[in-house]
């Protein structure tokens, strides 16, 4: 679960958000929807830790997380456009960060990928990866560790008509596992789709 209560953020006199308060249920997806710049990017960086400039608090199964450091918190992320060593193939990218918690093996990443229709033995780089391929790689990284938590800002972006479906079905069956699911879209078809509740965005507010 994932509790927000009066957040506001003001960096360089700028207020940024302002008394933010959402709630995210285990099992359940939840959208922020609102157009670019309004603030649901960094709620979502706040909420991964990134950010802790914030007032209010923000609990993760009743713990604050200012008290847990952002390596244990047990979420999968994927913010803004992923970003990976562009020399390396999709599959020693996501080796390498499996490697800094060490909890899943070569088999685990290759499942992974092939889930989201990457090809694991492919040795292309990622500098030769399309956007809709680079897109599929940074959710195979959020899913691989099998998180509870799973924050995906904007993550149907660049990905075709039929790999966006193969997409709904596996947060669809995250979600049936008991995740908490938290997304941004600009796409009200995704939001009506897979979203239990949403929260509307506006000039760093809930609207």
């Amino acid at each position: 679960m994932i509790e927000l209560k009066n957040v506001s953020l003001k960096l360089k006199g700028k207020e940024l958000l302002k008394n933010i308060n959402i709630t995210a249920e285990n099992g359940e997806i939840v959208g922020l929807v609102g157009y670019n710049g309004s603030g649901k990017t960094l709620i979502m960086k706040c909420i991964c830790g990134f950010i802790n400039q914030y007032t209010g608090t923000i609990k993760v199964d009743g713990v604050d997380i200012r008290t847990i450091s952002v390596e244990k918190l047990d979420m999968g992320i994927q913010i803004e456009v992923p970003s990976f060593l562009s020399f390396y193939s999709g599959f020693k990218n996501l080796k390498m960060l499996a490697g800094l918690k060490g909890n899943i093996n070569d088999e685990d990443i290759s499942e992974v990928m092939k889930l989201v229709g990457l090809n694991p033995d492919s040795k292309l780089c990622v500098a030769k990866y399309s956007l809709g391929m680079r897109q599929r790689l940074g959710i195979a990284q959020a899913l691989m560790e099998n998180p509870n938590i799973l924050i995906l800002d904007e993550p149907f972006n660049s990905l075709d008509y039929e790999v966006s479906q193969n997409i709904r079905r596996i947060l669809l069956k995250e979600k049936e596992k008991g995740k908490t699911i938290l997304i941004t879209s600009h796409n009200l078809y995704d939001i009506e789709t897979l979203c239990d509740k949403t929260y509307q965005v506006e000039k760093g507010e809930i609207v």
